[in-house]
């Protein structure tokens, strides 16, 4: 929770009520500097005070409505009026409460309020499943090599078995990831996917583990890692091959005792998933060469599913052309009949070096330049 007031004996007060009710708290008195803690901390809750020199309450909850992320916000004023309560209301403020602040009627208005965005987000949680979905559709073509990825996933992903995806960037290994996920026993709890090569191996392990209140500079509170939030569900781990020696140790730990540590921590926490982590090189001459661990090899490769690169597969281009037609199209609101002969031809010969992806971006670039009629 972050508390935002000017008068520091009233915010260590609204602290300590909240503290008693379980909660962890921050407290900030400039609210310029509160709005870069909601950046930094993305707090459950914000609790701020409505009249501060310069950026007032309304104010920080306007910059707040700005961000991506909708984070309840309770509204407090020694000023207290209908006016004040129904402008706060109208700007987004989740909640109202005048001052002095009755312990009880906090707690009950704080648990109302992250029971309402707990909602929020589960119906998000929703909308986004649902849309991916659409997003990727079924799995696209009729090649052989294909065929055979479908079964192996058929008879994979009902078991908690580790799955290691092996194909060139563009590949669909993340579609494949998804597909072993809303297809396996675990499909009703959260699918995470994470790109190991796009952070430093510390932000990595903050990432994955969590850490404790004071473990580095910044670590202002405690926070979960994804080891945590998809418990019961998915991991996958995109681009493993890019993982540091020292990285590769502590996830060789989690998947021989089923353990992690927040970073900062010495306390074993028990981890859930089910983990698909899938690569673009040869793991095989990774291992030789020492660049990744032989032990965590086979033991993330119990089962190994190879992708073909668009190339190996170019019967299936028309079908995938045809499903991202008809996918653009609906999303932009574009009528397009369809693509000239001509046209298909020059892509079935085209080497697609970006595979399936760098073919989407072609097909939705081509419905946003295609002219009406």
């Amino acid at each position: 929770m972050l508390i935002v007031d000017d008068e520091r004996d009233m915010a260590e007060t609204l602290a300590r009520i909240l503290q008693g009710g379980g909660y962890e708290t921050i407290i900030e008195t400039n609210s310029v500097k509160a709005l870069a803690l909601v950046e930094q901390e993305q707090p459950d809750l914000v609790l701020t005070d409505l009249r501060m020199p310069g950026l007032d309450g309304m104010g920080l909850l306007e910059e707040m409505r700005k961000r991506p992320r909708d984070i309840p916000v309770i509204m407090l004023t020694a000023y207290a009026s209908i006016e004040s309560a129904v402008e706060a209301m109208k700007r987004g403020a989740t909640d109202y409460l005048a001052k002095p602040v009755d312990p009880e009627e906090l707690l009950m208005k704080v648990e109302k309020a992250l029971a309402w965005n707990r909602l929020v987000e589960e119906n998000r949680y929703l909308r986004e499943q649902v849309e991916g979905q659409d997003r990727y559709g079924e799995i696209i073509g009729q090649h052989p090599a294909l065929q055979e990825i479908l079964r192996m996933v058929e008879k994979v992903a009902p078991t908690d078995t580790r799955v290691l995806l092996i194909g060139e960037s563009g590949t669909g290994k993340d579609l494949i990831a998804r597909t072993i996920h809303r297809r396996s026993l675990r499909h009703d709890a959260p699918f995470f996917a994470i790109n190991c090569g796009a952070l430093t191996e510390s932000l990595l392990e903050a990432e994955l583990f969590g850490y404790e209140r004071g473990a580095f500079t910044g670590a202002v509170t405690t926070k979960k890692g994804i080891f945590e939030a998809a418990k019961g569900g998915t991991l996958f781990l995109d681009e493993i091959s890019e993982t540091s020696l020292a990285f590769q140790t502590k996830l060789l730990r989690v998947v021989e005792t089923g353990e992690f540590f927040r970073v900062g921590s010495t306390r074993p926490l028990q981890a859930d998933v089910r983990l698909i982590s899938a690569t673009n090189r040869d793991l095989k001459k990774a291992c030789a060469e020492g660049r990744f661990r032989e032990d965590l090899f086979y033991r993330l490769s119990v089962v190994q599913i190879h992708l073909p690169p668009l190339r190996e597969r170019v019967e299936d281009i028309p079908l995938l052309v045809a499903h991202f037609l008809a996918l653009h199209s609906r999303q932009l609101k574009k009528k397009v009949r369809g693509i000239h002969p001509e046209a298909m031809a020059a892509l079935t010969r085209y080497s697609w070096p970006g595979n399936i992806r760098e073919l989407e971006n072609v097909i939705e670039r081509a419905v946003i330049m295609a002219e009406p009629g």
